[in-house]
């Protein structure tokens, strides 16, 4: 039984424009979804996915072919109930489905519309709860939650409505690593136990693997469709698409020689690990260390991202912190406890912890968001307080999760400008800053002048950003700012905070749930769990504590998995490696001539 079938759907968007041209968002769409299977969707930002996604329970109605669900067709406005009860759909933004004063309530609406019996409530809101892991906040204020967490109680609502498909739109793309595994886990069980139909769109490769069908679009079509396998052996193809593919799989791609015969390559990391084993098990290196050669290993030099000359004077003072949400109340809440810590001028500082650990609480309070219960904080040796907020905050920018949503102007040049004109400068040297950082983050003559509206989403996230640092501010906070991006989109945000960084010596401070590109990116590392800052250190150390993160809910990225994992079961210790590059110069660099001296 197919539960969503498109027979050569199309859909365009009218034009924002008077006389505009619209826009083609699917094209020539044919899929079958059958009942009990589980689909991952891929594509680049504005490929498509998210309307096709509204295309699968009726929010839009195609403008060419045929959308059957459950057999029944979209545009038969008879069926739209029953067609919206079968497809659950979970958006990005969980605030866009939020509606209730508390969470158990928000879980409960879905199936009071429905008609359920109260005690069968009951037990449904209680069981989707303890699904996504937020039993603890049944009483909570939604909106008192954080990003993360809010996207659980919208995942929780879906489930609670039973439906017999889930479709899940960049669900993930909000959680931190246990959050997503948590999720990822219960489609997984859902999937296989209660034989419900899971779309799964996502822009992370790792979460792809455990579907039965991979699709990738891109411009609106379907360019490639199979199992995780066999879509993640065309890595050109998906490249070009803007998109990547699993760390494993890129490692042991580069890897791939005459020397390394490697095929198909690995898309699991238990396919990985038994490839790793082998070779190292078979390599000089290996023999030697055994033999009682300790230097083996050291013989690899492992690149370090890090810079050299940081210059150690730090422009951020933080002693004591605390913030309590609604003291004094039933809904009191300490978000901050005690954090203490240096920031350095010109360093680029990754922050993370699970969901609700005080992390945005946290960086809001470095440009006066926030005031704090207690504590202090000193920003280029001026102490922080309501008399100089003004200039606080043209010293410190904060860039939100979802920055698109600052935009309000009636053109993208008017947006950029909009924060310089409000601080007095002149037209001349706005226009100067205007266009300096448009050439920075490639926004484009022609986009200057369109509405930010026209813009796709990625596009939105450079104008949104460009409105921050025309600002020219010593400090740039950038809360989830690659949420949601494509792979390609993301690697060009990091790329051009690392420049900044680099060029402009802006001290940059990166929260994300990713933490392959807090590896790749940041000089130190601040992780924080129950409002409190619980380790500050090197990326190398960090991450090197594979057990200990897993404690706080947090992970390793996949290579750095993919080594200490293999260095185990083989009985040696392996370099905590960060980076696909990092791995493949150590790995080249074990069987290369640096070995025989």
């Amino acid at each position: 039984m197919n539960v969503i079938r498109m027979e050569h759907v199309g859909y365009q968007y009218p034009s924002h424009i008077p006389e505009g041209v619209p826009v083609q968002a699917v094209s020539e769409m044919c899929l079958t979804v059958e009942e009990g299977s589980y689909w991952v969707i891929l594509g680049r930002n504005g490929s498509g996915k998210s309307t096709l996604t509204r295309l699968m329970n009726a929010l839009l109605l195609p403008s060419e072919g045929i959308v059957l669900i459950d057999g029944m067709e979209t545009r038969d406005e008879a069926h739209l109930w029953q067609i919206r009860k079968t497809v659950g759909v979970v958006f990005q933004n969980p605030d866009n489905q939020i509606v209730a004063t508390t969470v158990e309530e928000d879980v409960a609406f879905g199936p009071e519309n429905l008609g359920i019996a109260q005690a069968e409530i009951r037990i449904r809101v209680d069981e989707a709860l303890q699904t996504v892991g937020m039993t603890p906040y049944v009483e909570h204020s939604p909106h008192m939650l954080s990003g993360g967490q809010k996207q659980r109680v919208a995942i929780a609502g879906i489930l609670a409505m039973k439906p017999k498909c889930i479709v899940l739109d960049e669900a993930t793309s909000m959680l931190d690593p246990e959050g997503r595994q948590e999720v990822l886990k219960a489609m997984k069980m859902l999937h296989q136990e209660h034989h419900m139909t899971i779309v799964l769109i996502t822009h992370h490769m790792e979460e792809a693997v455990e579907a039965d069908c991979v699709m990738v679009m891109q411009g609106g079509k379907k360019i490639l469709s199979g199992t995780p396998s066999d879509v993640f052996q065309k890595t050109s193809l998906l490249r070009e698409a803007g998109l990547d593919v699993p760390q494993v799989t890129s490692f042991w791609e580069h890897m791939a020689s005459e020397r390394f015969p490697i095929e198909p390559l690995p898309v699991y990391i238990d396919e990985a690990e038994a490839i790793f084993q082998r070779l190292l098990l078979n390599s000089p290196a290996y023999a030697r260390l055994m033999d009682g050669d300790d230097t083996a290993f050291l013989l690899a030099p492992v690149k370090t991202l890090e810079k050299e000359n940081i210059i150690r004077h730090p422009y951020i003072r933080i002693r004591d912190l605390r913030h309590v949400y609604m003291p004094d109340t039933q809904y009191e809440r300490i978000a901050l406890d005690g954090v203490s810590l240096d920031i350095f001028q010109g360093e680029i500082m990754g922050v993370i912890g699970h969901t609700g650990s005080g992390k945005s609480t946290f960086v809001q309070h470095l440009n006066g968001l926030l005031k704090a219960t207690s504590g202090t904080l000193e920003v280029g040796g001026v102490r922080v307080d309501a008399k100089n907020l003004k200039a606080l905050r043209k010293k410190v920018g904060l860039i939100f999760q979802y920055p698109e949503h600052q935009l309000f102007e009636e053109t993208v040049y008017k947006d950029i400008a909009f924060g310089l004109i409000q601080n007095g400068l002149s037209l001349s040297e706005v226009d100067v800053r205007v266009q300096k950082v448009s050439a920075l983050l490639s926004i484009t003559p022609e986009m200057l002048v369109k509405s930010p509206f026209e813009l796709s989403g990625g596009q939105k996230r450079r104008v949104a950003i460009a409105g921050v640092l025309a600002m020219e501010p010593a400090v740039l906070i950038l809360d989830e700012p690659t949420a949601g991006l494509d792979p390609k989109g993301s690697k060009k945000v990091l790329q051009l905070l690392k420049e900044l960084n680099e060029k402009e010596g802006t001290t940059i401070i990166l929260i994300s749930h990713n933490m392959e590109d807090i590896a790749a990116y940041a000089q130190r590392v601040a992780v924080f769990r129950e409002g409190r800052l619980a380790l500050l250190d090197e990326p190398k150390v960090i991450f090197g504590q594979l057990p200990l993160l897993q404690k706080m809910h947090l992970t390793s990225p996949a290579i750095t998995r993919l080594f200490l994992s293999a260095g185990e079961k083989i009985g040696v210790k392996l370099p905590t490696i960060l980076t696909v590059e990092e791995a493949v110069v150590w790995m080249n660099s074990l069987y290369g001539e640096t070995h025989d001296r």
